[in-house]
């Protein structure tokens, strides 16, 4: 079920889903522009729909292109063909574990490496640095503030 209303003279859609509720900016003011024609390509891995469904809609919002995993299997054939400049990857996905696709991408050497950001409800430090110990650039804990993870995307695609 889908519901519009306008908020500061901007279209919202309002996803409901057994009693959860979501906000979803949607416009067109996240179109390519003249000045970057080629839209950034981001990897979501995502298991929850929810999640992934409003992350993938911001972030189209926001310009980018996204191909979106529900699952960890495929993840190095999606690294391969859609080739992403960033990787949003959340950590307990059900068929693997992020830490896992983390320390895969470390070792292998036939694919190329783009910056990861940790996207997880797991909250601990310990969590946290296991992380950034096996490469992932930032971590945010859920749920997360859409601007500060636009922030550290664009900032992790400027480097």
């Amino acid at each position: 079920m889908w519901i519009w209303f306008f908020l500061n003279q901007q279209p919202w859609r309002l996803v409901t889903s057994n009693s959860s509720h979501l906000i979803i900016q949607v416009s067109n003011a996240g179109s390519v522009s003249p000045a970057n024609p080629i839209p950034r390509r981001i990897l979501l891995v995502e298991d929850n729909y929810l999640n992934r469904q409003m992350l993938e809609d911001y972030l189209v919002f926001c310009g980018y292109q996204v191909l979106s995993l529900a699952v960890g299997a495929g993840f190095f054939q999606a690294l391969a063909d859609f080739q992403p400049e960033l990787i949003l990857l959340d950590l307990k996905l059900p068929d693997v574990n992020g830490y896992t696709l983390l320390e895969q991408m470390s070792c292998r050497q036939d694919c190329q490496n783009p910056p990861v950001i940790v996207v997880s409800a797991f909250a601990f430090k310990t969590d946290q640095q296991r992380a950034l110990d096996l490469g992932a650039k930032r971590y945010f804990v859920k749920p997360v503030s859409l601007r500060d993870l636009r922030q550290a995307i664009e900032e992790e695609l400027l480097k």
